[in-house]
């Protein structure tokens, strides 16, 4: 589909799903970032849902300011991905011990490694610029910076809510790993500090929300909220990384007769701001559930714990500042979805993948989001499909 155009106060809302099925209270987030004086373009992918400051499945392009809570909290938040050598015939029937070795090697949940995770001992892993990385960190606003033992032993890990690691096998029966983790625990202290510093000044007294409170320009507010960002979203470029080389370790172990080799990896953000140009317009666009999908560039695309996802290629589609959706999005709560699921029905939508099918990811069920095929429907032209893959293991934070 193409999208449907919105009323808003200072810009229309160029929308890629049915306005009417958007729900009440993130249909007014929009709104209420529609009447922003910097904005100068608001895109709303299919995976639309209400999200804590600003939309998740927002894409907000504005002149001369930014918007932390259109970040979100988890700066740099995204995906990885890379298909192996490996086919569905090289897989034992029992993939249970496979997720175990992976729940040992990256920590979950609010774990951390017991000692930093050195890059140089992991194969393939590009080390150039790493130490000038964590002499940055010194830079950092300092009431975060008391975090930085933190900060490096949880570089190299899961986190929790939504964050997963995955085998898929896609149509052709390639075997791919895929994982979805952002900036962790220094990303989000990063990220509501700056919140906070953001609703105190002038220039945002008066607003419909205070949580869309920005920065400015040429202010030493948006110098250090830049700065600490585009910290935060190497962080999470860099915590995928070194996921993604220790799982190829664990599989180079675990399938050592196959002699696994590996494809190009690909990376995307899908919570972040990007420096881009529109219209003869230097902007700052920041996408909350949104990936950049410029021309011919790679994407992914998740869907839930129980259903498929899918590699793309950006088709760079100007109206929505090259963009797409970040996955098949929520349609209901955490809470809604463990008031309205069991386990029993988690098993049932997880048939046929290795995961945990306990009370403490019930909120994760497939149910509890959209029909990824249905939000592919909607961005026909914004994506192209390049892979559909399926998972057979899934580890939840």
């Amino acid at each position: 589909m193409s999208y449907t155009e919105v009323p808003g106060a200072q810009v229309p809302i160029r929308m890629w799903t049915d306005p009417a099925a958007v729900e009440g209270v993130a249909m007014q987030q929009l709104r209420n970032v529609a009447t922003l004086p910097w904005i100068k373009g608001l895109a709303v992918m299919p995976d639309v849902h209400y999200g804590k400051g600003a939309t998740v499945g927002s894409v907000i392009a504005m002149r001369g300011a930014v918007c932390p809570a259109a970040v979100g909290v988890d700066i740099g938040c995204g995906m990885s991905a890379v298909r192996t050598s490996l086919t569905a015939n090289d897989l034992p029937g029992d993939l249970s011990r496979l997720r175990s070795k992976i729940e040992q090697a990256i920590p979950v949940g609010r774990g951390m490694h017991d000692a930093p995770v050195d890059p140089g001992r992991l194969h393939g892993l590009a080390t150039a610029g790493w130490e000038d990385f964590w002499a940055r960190f010194d830079g950092v606003a300092d009431a975060v910076r008391f975090r930085r033992e933190r900060a490096v032993k949880q570089m190299g890990s899961l986190g929790g809510g939504n964050h997963f690691w995955e085998f898929c096998l896609d149509t052709d029966d390639s075997v791919w790993i895929m994982l979805h983790s952002g900036s962790r625990n220094i990303g989000k202290e990063l990220a509501e500090y700056h919140m906070g510093v953001a609703q105190k000044l002038p220039q945002n007294q008066g607003l419909v929300d205070r949580d869309l409170a920005v920065f400015i320009s040429d202010t030493p507010q948006m110098a250090a909220y830049r700065n600490d960002l585009f910290w935060a979203q190497e962080y999470a470029k860099h915590n995928r990384e070194i996921m993604m080389a220790l799982s190829q370790d664990v599989i180079r172990r675990e399938f050592k007769k196959a002699r696994v080799t590996f494809g190009e990896v690909i990376s995307c953000h899908h919570n972040y701001v990007a420096e881009e140009q529109y219209d003869g317009m230097d902007l700052l666009v920041t996408r909350k559930g949104a990936i950049r999908a410029g021309g011919g560039e790679y994407g992914i695309i998740p869907g839930s714990m129980g259903t498929g996802s899918y590699i793309v290629k950006g088709l760079g589609n100007p109206a929505s500042f090259n963009s797409a959706s970040h996955g098949a999005g929520r349609k209901m709560s955490r809470t809604a979805a463990k008031k309205r699921f069991s386990t029993r029905d988690l098993e049932e939508q997880t048939r046929g993948v290795e995961c945990r099918k306990d009370s403490g990811v019930i909120d994760e069920i497939p149910g509890a989001y959209k029909p990824i095929e249905k939000v592919m429907e909607q961005q026909r032209d914004l994506v192209e499909v390049v892979a559909h893959l399926k998972q057979v293991v899934c580890v939840k934070g």
